[in-house]
């Protein structure tokens, strides 16, 4: 009887081990970010059940603030809110490269993220997905508009729209052949690069229709002819395109503008190696290929392009040769001290007369 109890005990000690052994991993994201789908395969292929909190760059850093880096596995933060947070807050943990299939990711996108995120002799994230601003353009009517110049050309006087945002500064400043993003450390070349990109704004004011600030309204002017080039989003292009064939997103020949949303990991992850396997997972050609399908954002993925459905996989390789993607300038972290001076120029653009 002693000996039956035993066992029975014994048993009953393994079951409940086994179940307080099941891995979790806790992932801190953005909403469409992890598609049930995947979580489904993962904890299939894996064992480890998948939570999710679905938040923002804000409340990302905030939850993350609170906890001293703790209360989650993996984070998908933007790539330019990840150093600056973590030198005033340390709640990441170094990325361990050895552990990610580096051969999974496009190498340039790899690079990037490496490099906005790094700190002193460490860097801190891996890109997952991205989207682009450029040029939306009228090919029947504005065939020849490949860059942000176009946006100042008065062969199309009073067909032009953009933003009067720090993506159009940029944009130009890029297009007149300097880098905005390599003066990023010294405040004063950068105020001077400013006001020569305000000062071609205003000379080329008369050209402009008019300063867009809402997306759906922008898309409606393009379909209509009253602009025929505009400065926006690789989406709304390809929207318009699938409409109309004669209207597509253009990659500017001085370079799209990028952001990538990315994986860090929390400083008090408690499932590091879990994290790494969904890092891995997530970024597989298939798996990657399932996420843009679902989502439509791109993908750092290596060859997941091939991988879409037909229509999504024409709108990316119609846009982004390997060149144009290779050539995307990615939105490192911003210095608080320029978003003062851009906004100095914006105004001052804004009320020209």
């Amino acid at each position: 009887m002693k000996r039956l109890t035993r066992v029975a005990l014994a048993a009953t000690l393994a079951f409940s081990g086994t179940l307080m052994a099941q891995e979790t991993l806790r992932i801190l994201t953005w909403k469409g970010y992890a598609p049930d789908a995947l979580v489904e395969k993962f904890e299939k292929q894996t064992g480890i059940k998948v939570e999710l909190t679905y938040s923002n760059n804000e409340e990302m850093i905030a939850k993350l603030r609170a906890t001293r880096g703790g209360g989650f596995d993996l984070a998908q933060p933007s790539q330019d809110r990840i150093s600056s947070v973590q030198e005033k807050y340390k709640i990441y943990m170094p990325m361990d490269y050895s552990k990610i299939d580096t051969k999974l990711f496009i190498p340039s996108m790899l690079s990037a993220v490496q490099k906005n995120t790094k700190l002193e002799n460490a860097s801190y994230a891996v890109p997952f997905c991205y989207g682009t601003s450029g040029l939306i353009v009228n090919k029947k009517l504005a065939p020849d508009a490949k860059d942000y110049s176009d946006l100042l050309n008065p062969k199309y006087k009073g067909k032009i729209s953009y933003r009067l945002k720090r993506p159009t500064l940029i944009g130009v400043a890029f297009a007149k052949g300097d880098d905005p993003f390599a003066k990023y450390s010294d405040a004063k070349a950068y105020e001077k690069l400013m006001d020569e990109v305000g000062k071609d704004l205003i000379a080329a004011k008369p050209s402009v229709n008019n300063y867009w600030s809402n997306g759906d309204a922008l898309l409606e002017m393009l379909r209509s002819g009253e602009v025929v080039v505009a400065m926006g989003w690789d989406g709304g292009g390809w929207k318009l395109h699938k409409e109309n064939p004669d209207i597509d997103f253009v990659a500017p020949k001085s370079g799209a503008l990028g952001w990538i949303d990315t994986f860090a990991i929390p400083a008090k992850s408690q499932n590091v190696e879990g994290a790494y396997k969904w890092i891995n997972f997530m970024l597989e050609p298939e798996n990657a290929a399932y996420f843009t399908n679902d989502q439509g954002y791109g993908t750092a993925s290596n060859g997941a392009t091939a991988l879409l459905d037909a229509e999504k996989k024409d709108n990316f390789e119609r846009t982004f040769s390997q060149a144009d993607i290779d050539n995307i300038k990615w939105y490192p972290p911003v210095p608080e001290k320029l978003e003062k001076i851009e906004g100095k120029i914006l105004d001052l653009v804004k009320s020209a007369q």
